[in-house]
């Protein structure tokens, strides 16, 4: 039953995931950019970042216990937020495990959501923001959270294509929509913190995209019932009345 219910909430929410999509799109459209050029310099060194660790994965021996590290430990982190005993840490090349004494499912799946390293990034600048002003080398910090979510999102994929117990523990599809609901919203909240965006700006985006998105579905659905309704019910309905 509670299988059942979760794959529900996870096809209801796709319309969701769309709608975070198209939000984030206008946040990094809207940064600001010199005339004649089609990017910001924000967006610019964010996406040379992300493209650099790309060409590293591709061409690199892969840090895997960097990974599994980072995996263990925000599970360990999650768990502390709600409140679990965290115990047994270990990890190793070939993989990781963790002992909490309560789980949830943003516990469960935080590792595939929640990039450590580059909140460790994020909290780093906030943390110098708030001893020097103006901001050190601003474009170097983009750089280097690009280049740690694009660490995270490579194995994150990587880990989604083999089976996953995490996933697995609570439906396929509900997973993988949270999963990446939770990663679209924290690369808005990433970008809000690091970047000239207004977190207001993505929030009324996010709402306008929502309603937009959930109306065309309901649109939808409400024109294909009347097809079915007038072209397959009604004819049926009639025929079975006439035999009567």
């Amino acid at each position: 039953m509670f299988r059942l219910l979760r794959f529900l909430t996870g096809v209801a929410l796709l319309p969701l995931c769309v709608a975070v999509t198209l939000a984030l799109l206008d946040i990094l459209s809207g940064l600001p950019h010199p005339a004649n050029t089609l990017l910001s310099p924000e967006t610019t060194w964010l996406i040379t970042g992300y493209f650099l660790w790309l060409g590293m994965w591709f061409f690199l021996p892969q840090p895997v216990k960097a990974y599994v590290v980072a995996h263990e430990l925000t599970h360990a982190l999650w768990g502390l937020i709600f409140g679990a005993r965290v115990s047994r840490l270990k990890v190793t090349e070939r993989g990781g495990s963790v002992n909490l004494s309560k789980s949830n499912v943003l516990i469960t799946l935080a590792p595939y959501f929640f990039p450590l390293y580059t909140v460790i990034v994020i909290l780093l600048h906030w943390g110098v923001s708030l001893f020097v002003k103006p901001m050190p080398l601003p474009l170097l910090w983009l750089f280097l959270v690009g280049l740690t979510w694009s660490f995270h999102v490579c194995f994150t994929i990587q880990s989604l294509l083999n089976e996953q117990p995490d996933v697995n523990e609570y439906g396929r599809l509900f997973s993988y929509v949270v999963i990446y609901l939770f990663n679209l919203a924290g690369i808005g909240l990433w970008v809000n913190c690091t970047t000239s965006a207004s977190f207001d700006d993505f929030s009324v985006s996010l709402m306008h995209h929502t309603f937009a998105v959930y109306a065309s579905v309901s649109d939808e659905i409400q024109l294909r019932y009347n097809y079915l309704h007038t072209k397959i019910l009604t004819p049926f309905i009639d025929l079975i009345h006439n035999r009567i």
